[in-house]
């Protein structure tokens, strides 16, 4: 009796064999085309593969590389399939994992976007994206209801949304103002109340043992994952002498106002600013991309998110489509190469966009192995987190706007696309249904009104 729970263990299967790197990359090539869901599809999707399936790493070690994921700017499940590809194969793995999880989504992208400037106006191809947009509405409203019942926990919580929402909507506060206000809000404040910004919801406590894993619990740290202040630096070092190359070149090639180059910087920016999800910098996005440059119309910047909920890969990618349409309709490499000058733009765009999320995993990874357990600082976080909620509500206002006032105020209130974002959000909140067949249905019933031209739209 007193050896039976000793031996309880020996039950579970096995460690696996190490993996080779060529194994590995195959995952990550797979995993980069079959990414849908946004975050949490995504997350869902690797530890169902990673820990549960294949068993490469413990639930434990993968939920504290989420955590300290989720406390970075940038798409969080990308930087995961970083830091676990980075953990297994040193940089090499790291570098492979993080791009193939982007490269497929960037070249679908291009094409669906030169399709989209190409064809838009032909009748299939507009009534498809005419259905799609009233379930990007829903979507967007969903994304904030999903993200506030996970971090609007208290009455303090709520203030901070609403209050965000509020120097968005009615003062047009630049949206990086709005993130910092809220994280100077959640460090000071967890000085006097830290039950107040702790770090709300998350992935549970609760662990299942799936079985003697790869990278498990007590596995030492290997060697290139240990810290050290002169990889930190080698790693920064290299990281900034890449953005300074890439901005050097378009500098030289663009002059410092050129499209390109302003693009590297904006997206720079974007890129340090989009804490809590693609949702949360989409609003950034627009005052910057939309407002200030003028590189595309709101109508557009509507169907370029409602391109990136259909492809896999992380949502911020609709970035992207963003750099394409610029890029086209400022005819940065000239009228004769549209589609050249399209595809450079989007490239430029997603350079900029994810070099700062691989240097925060290369050069960050090694000090949060050393903290296994002991990751703290979520104040801050909680309190952007909870902006966020204020600033996505207003982003689906803004859809709204667009969609069912197409021609402004002025204009007619179209009561198809009503509707359809009210049976949308209805489908998403009772029903539970996935984000593809949502779209599916919705780009259907689209191409079908448009086969109806008697009804009004």
């Amino acid at each position: 009796m007193d050896t039976a729970l000793p031996d309880a263990p020996s039950a579970l299967p096995a460690p696996p064999t190490p993996i080779s790197f060529a194994e590995a990359f195959r995952f990550w090539l797979k995993l980069g085309f079959i990414s849908f869901g946004g975050p949490a599809g995504q997350i869902a999707i690797m530890h169902a593969e990673l820990v549960e399936r294949r068993r490469w790493i413990s639930e434990k070690r993968f939920l504290h590389a989420l955590n300290f994921c989720m406390l970075l700017p940038g798409p969080e499940a990308q930087q995961l399939a970083t830091y676990i590809g980075w953990l297994m194969h040193r940089t090499r793995g790291g570098l492979v994992a993080g791009a193939l999880f982007v490269l497929p989504s960037l070249f679908i992208l291009i094409a669906l976007s030169w399709v989209y400037l190409r064809f838009g106006n032909v009748p299939m191809v507009a009534g498809i994206f005419y259905g799609i947009k009233p379930a990007v509405t829903a979507l967007v409203l969903h994304a904030a209801h999903r993200i506030g019942s996970r971090a609007l926990k208290n009455r303090w919580m709520w203030g901070i949304a609403a209050a965000a929402f509020v120097a968005i909507f009615a003062f047009d506060a630049p949206f990086p103002a709005i993130v910092l206000a809220a994280g100077l809000i959640g460090h000071f404040g967890a000085r006097w109340a830290p039950e107040v910004f702790a770090l709300g919801g998350g992935h549970g406590n609760a662990q299942q043992h799936y079985g003697s894993a790869l990278i498990d619990d007590d596995t030492p740290t290997p060697a290139h994952a240990r810290f050290s202040r002169a990889h930190l630096l080698k790693i920064l070092g290299i990281g900034l002498g890449l953005w300074l190359l890439a901005m050097g070149v378009l500098v030289a090639t663009q002059g410092l106002h050129g499209t390109l180059t302003q693009m590297g910087g904006f997206f720079t920016k974007a890129a340090l600013l989009t804490f809590g999800g693609a949702y949360a910098v989409l609003p950034y996005v627009y005052q910057g991309a939309v407002e200030q440059y003028h590189w595309l119309s709101g109508a557009q910047m509507i169907d370029g998110l409602a391109l990136g909920e259909t492809t896999p890969g992380p949502l911020i990618m609709v970035v992207a489509f963003v750099g394409f349409v610029g890029g086209w309709l400022t005819q940065v490499l000239g009228p004769d190469s549209l589609f050249l000058g399209g595809a450079l733009a989007a490239t430029v765009v997603t350079f900029f966009t994810f070099l700062p999320s691989f240097i925060f995993i290369l050069a960050g990874g090694p000090a949060i192995e050393a903290t296994h357990g002991r990751l703290g600082f979520t104040a801050p976080l909680s309190a952007i987190t909870a902006a966020v909620v204020g600033v996505i509500l207003n982003l689906a206002l803004f859809f709204a706007y667009h969609v069912l006032w197409p021609h402004g105020f002025g204009g007619r209130f179209d009561a198809i696309s009503a509707v359809m974002a009210v049976a949308a959000a209805i489908a998403l909140f009772r029903f539970k249904v996935g984000v593809m067949t949502l779209l599916g249905a919705c780009a259907a019933i689209g191409l079908a009104i448009t086969w109806l031209p008697a009804l009004p739209r």
